[in-house]
């Protein structure tokens, strides 16, 4: 069989016992690690400009699978990673176009940096292997690919939403974005909307066609889209937070709450993830609810993220304010209401954490799925477990409606749900994770990725419908 060439921003570690974070990470490793393959990423240095391309690619092994790696220079780290992608992309597929900026230098610094992957990659692929493709950094790879003769299998899966057409618009590239993005044979997005939101641009905007089993026919080229939404591994999460119930960290953290209810929400520091509305919110539940007072915590973890980036500066030094402001509003001397942790914690220290909380708390603006929410459910234990209140942005909100799902801007609705989380009887609370549970095991990460991979090797196999999850 062919090899699986996998392409991101970022490669994963291979260290033997050294974990490896998020589910693209575990998704892509198991699928490589199963069958072999090669990884191919940007190494997360960066280097001075008078080094320029082409940038040597360093390989790592470990069994069946080859990691490769190359630097970026600082010019293109700006322009690319700083840039379009994160200044620009990121804003703009999750709605909040207030907060881009564009810069035509920028793009073609996304495009050149597209190109240095393609230039890097003819020497890893074969004519007869098949290229998936991950995330917003590389739309226009294929792009590139196909400008020097590639003519394989090539897909892409975008784990972030994709915005409709009048909002995608807001950038100026928006039309050599498409079109470049036009040049895969697949792509896979978390959900529908996503899904039919691509779709519109290309039946709408480039005099697109929409063929049979999701396929849309553009410039002569036909695209294949699917929805494939990304799981968890249920089972060995579960088995993570039972094995560390009882460790020092969860009993110290059993011991500080003396009895209280805890709220758990643990998200990477990001605009999108709704944390000051989420503050707003609890607030506004304190003020509400007196009879919770002394009775309930809060616990925010905000991963550190980007910290190069002004609008990520800004935001953690709003969080800090809010929580400072709240606890000395609600605060007395044995009770402190919200505990922010501006830090990272390893994924295998969260499960407990997330098993030990009666509320599990997701409210993002918009997020293309949010694994921290099937990560919440899964570690619960099922004979006591705690209620997820849950962004209807969120693409998980799609698949877990058995959460108590919430709008993030609505304050007094967020509040009310944290009180009816919190006083759920234990009979309804289990048929709510019971009816999640079965719908995660059902869409596994295994199922994911093996999925895609079917549909990007064997295009027939998407002849019945692409778009089912």
């Amino acid at each position: 069989m062919s090899r699986l060439i996998v392409v991101s921003n970022r490669v994963a570690p291979i260290t033997e016992g050294e974990p490896t974070a998020g589910g693209l990470a575990a998704g892509v490793m198991d699928a490589l690690r199963q069958k072999g393959g090669r990884w191919f990423g940007w190494s997360g240095n960066v280097v001075p400009d008078m080094v320029t391309p082409p940038l040597p690619v360093v390989e790592q092994r470990s069994g069946p699978i080859s990691l490769y790696t190359t630097d970026l220079n600082q010019r293109d780290y700006d322009a690319y990673y700083k840039g379009f992608s994160n200044a620009t992309l990121w804003p703009v597929f999750h709605y909040q176009t207030d907060l881009a900026h564009f810069d035509w230098a920028e793009f073609e610094g996304y495009r050149r940096v597209n190109r240095h992957f393609a230039d890097s990659l003819q020497a890893l692929m074969a004519p007869q292997d098949v290229v998936w493709v991950h995330d917003y950094h590389l739309l226009c790879l294929a792009e590139a690919l196909r400008a020097q003769g590639a003519r394989n299998r090539i897909g892409l899966f975008l784990h972030i939403p994709f915005p409709a057409p009048a909002v995608l618009m807001n950038i100026p590239a928006h039309a050599e974005l498409m079109a470049a993005m036009c040049h895969y044979d697949l792509i896979g997005f978390q959900t529908e909307s996503d899904r039919l939101a691509f779709a519109d641009y290309v039946l709408r905007e480039m005099g697109g066609e929409a063929l049979p089993g999701g396929v849309l026919a553009v410039g002569g080229h036909a695209i294949r889209t699917g929805v494939y939404p990304i799981g968890v591994h249920v089972d060995m999460l579960r088995q993570e937070a039972a094995a560390a119930a009882d460790s020092a960290q969860v009993q110290a953290l059993r011991a500080s709450l003396g009895g209280r209810a805890l709220i758990m929400s643990v998200d990477r520091l990001d605009y999108s993830k709704g944390l000051p509305q989420r503050f707003t919110a609890y607030e506004r539940f304190l003020a509400d609810n007196p009879g919770w007072h002394r009775k309930v915590e809060f616990t925010q973890i905000a991963v550190p993220s980007r910290s190069d980036v002004h609008a990520y500066q800004e935001i953690r030094r709003e969080l800090e304010g809010e929580a400072g402001r709240i606890n000395g509003r609600f605060a007395e001397l044995d009770w402190t209401p919200l505990r922010y942790l501006n830090r990272s914690f390893a994924r295998r220290d969260l499960m407990p954490l997330y098993a030990a909380a009666q509320v599990g708390l997701v409210t993002p603006l918009r997020d293309g799925m949010n694994l921290v929410a099937k990560e919440f459910v899964a570690a619960q234990d099922p004979a006591d477990p705690g209620v997820l209140v849950l962004s209807r942005f969120a693409g998980a909100a799609r698949e877990l409606d058995a959460a108590l799902l919430i709008n993030p801007h609505d304050e007094a609705g967020t509040a009310a749900a944290l009180e009816r989380a919190l006083s759920m009887r234990l009979e309804e609370r289990r048929e709510r994770h019971a009816a999640m549970m079965a719908v995660m095991r059902h869409n596994s990460l295994e199922r994911w990725r093996d999925r895609f991979e079917c549909d990007l090797r064997n295009p027939a196999s998407l002849e019945h419908g692409a778009s089912a999850a």
